[in-house]
């Protein structure tokens, strides 16, 4: 596909969400049309998987009787096949063509009739919602019992089909679900002529679009492209196949799903979210990137509070957390194999140092991880100053500190920066400081990192090079003279003289302006004077 048709794409799949838009909260029209786009995915994948299947009885999936003896036979046999491979069933009348199909021919018949008909035609030949609705169940019922169960279950639970938001009645919520399915059974996906991450890679310029409509709220699951590029590059620098990656506040899982396209191959990917909604936004997401379901393993709980893969050690890790969040800092924790060595608890208001410290627990022993925290992190004192100086003193840990520009996270202006941590450094007598916070284009109220800002903080990173103004390869001698800041002007110096200012030509300046200034005085005295009015000088 060309650039031009994904651009296409992107732009048909953002007139659709405008559909419902002014209906409801763009993270709640969110999650029905990405939903919807999700559904028609599956649908697509299972009907090219079945043709496969029949093409020797010369059949296609949709010449299918689903009533006829013959076709029970082949729905059971192609049930058990498609189960196995994509982890899922649905039949040929559960097709998202075939339900668009019946949506428009009920709108279609319901132009035609009066109004107090409309009620009564809906009523005998059943809605599309209730059609809709048994089918995304269906999905998630096909998989109980089988290996793909979990990675299905409760998928489609944030699309509330008989939510009011979508109309007061259901004949009201029935058209606009006619339209959006619509618009969508339009769009050519073109699965089996295409790279399988173009329809990901649509569906994630999706969910950024949402994001920066969103603010905050949305900004909290959704790191912008190019950071995400910066640390998936980071942690994969030297590393053509990595055989686990994992990001302990996952999100979307669109970190993940970058830092697959800077290897050959990655074998598994790992992640945990705390928010339901966006838990099952990540499961899509693998789905649509072509992730096999025995692939990917995404959990939903709190991963201080409740790790899920505490007993895995991982080959890259990179995660942005969410900056400064509050956390139990319970004193049990104490006890806890992630925090015990360090003497301290991260501060119960700041929880940048336990994401941290429990991403240092599970990397693996040839591992590299990437997180970006508020830039208060490296320099805070109390307990978070203890766990610094005891990742660079007593472990050696730290490889590098990152300096990003402000505002490039969506609801947020804060700086931030990003710290690359290593159990085995190549370099283990320093730590590199990147000053990337200038380096920037400022589009309407966001700023974003330019393909150049991006290779020149790889470059950098990569050849471990001090340039005057932005980087510095600093001593851990240095660091310890400076108590352990990681403050990156106490390393990097970006100060720039000013230029000298020339007294006698600024005084030469004021004079001329003061003479022009009696002139222009003495020009307006005297039509003053004829107007009767008072000279304001």
């Amino acid at each position: 596909m060309s650039e031009d048709h994904k651009k296409q794409l992107e732009q048909q799949l953002w007139n659709i969400a405008n559909t419902l838009r002014g209906k409801m909260n763009a993270d709640e029209f969110r999650d029905y049309i990405l939903g919807f786009i999700f559904y028609k995915y599956l649908s697509e994948r299972m009907e090219i998987y079945a043709n496969t299947i029949l093409k020797p009885d010369g059949l296609s999936f949709t010449d299918i009787d689903e009533n006829s003896e013959n076709g029970k036979e082949y729905i059971a046999a192609i049930r058990e096949e498609a189960l196995e491979k994509l982890g899922y069933f649905l039949k040929p009348s559960e097709l998202f063509s075939a339900v668009a199909k019946r949506g428009n021919h009920n709108e279609e018949v319901a132009l035609d009739l009066a109004a107090e008909e409309v009620h009564s035609y809906n009523t005998k030949h059943n809605f599309i919602l209730e059609d809709l609705q048994k089918i995304l169940n269906n999905v998630q019922n096909s998989t109980m019992g089988t290996e793909s169960e979990e990675d299905f279950d409760n998928l489609f639970e944030d699309m509330d089909l008989n939510s009011t938001k979508l109309g007061k009645t259901p004949e009201a919520r029935n058209e606009i679900i006619a339209k959006v399915l619509a618009h969508l059974d339009k769009i050519d996906f073109k699965l089996e002529q295409t790279e399988l991450d173009v329809l990901g890679d649509a569906y994630e310029y999706l969910i950024g679009k949402f994001a920066s409509g969103a603010g905050k709220k949305a900004g909290e699951f959704y790191t912008p492209q190019e950071v995400s590029m910066v640390l998936a590059k980071l942690v994969t620098t030297g590393k053509t196949k990595l055989r686990s990656v994992y990001d302990p506040t996952c999100g979307s899982g669109s970190l993940l799903l970058r830092v697959a396209q800077e290897v050959e191959e990655v074998t598994n990917f790992y992640g945990q979210e705390l928010n339901r909604t966006t838990y099952n936004l990540a499961r899509m997401n693998m789905i649509l990137h072509g992730v096999h379901y025995r692939d990917f393993d995404i959990k939903q709980e709190d991963t201080l509070e409740h790790p899920q893969h505490l007993d895995h050690r991982f080959e890259a890790i990179v995660a942005n957390p969410p900056f400064s969040a509050n956390w139990s800092a319970n004193q049990l924790f104490m006890s806890d194999d992630r925090f015990s060595q360090y003497g301290k608890l991260a501060p119960k208001s700041k929880a940048d140092f336990a994401f941290v410290q429990h991403m240092i627990y599970q990397l693996a022993e040839n591992g590299q991880m990437a997180v970006v925290l508020p830039h208060g992190a490296l320099f805070r004192g109390g307990a978070e100053g203890l766990i610094r100086e005891y990742l660079i003193k007593e472990k050696n840990y730290l490889d590098a500190v990152i300096g990003l520009p402000a505002n490039i996270f969506y609801g947020t202006s804060i700086p931030t920066c990003i710290l690359v941590l290593k159990k085995c450094k190549e370099n283990p007598e320093d730590i590199l400081f990147i000053d990337a916070s200038e380096h920037y284009e400022k589009v309407k109220t966001q700023n974003m990192l330019r393909e150049e800002d991006i290779n020149k903080i790889i470059t950098t990173y990569r050849n471990r090079t001090t340039e005057d103004k932005y980087s510095y390869v600093a001593t851990l001698e240095e660091v310890a003279e400076n108590d352990y800041n990681l403050n990156i002007p106490r390393y990097v110096d970006t100060f720039e003289e000013e230029e000298a200012v020339d007294i006698a030509a600024v005084a030469r300046e004021i004079q001329t302006l003061d003479a022009d200034l009696k002139e222009t005085d003495a020009l307006i005295a005297p039509f003053c004077e004829e107007l009767n009015i008072e000279t304001p000088f």
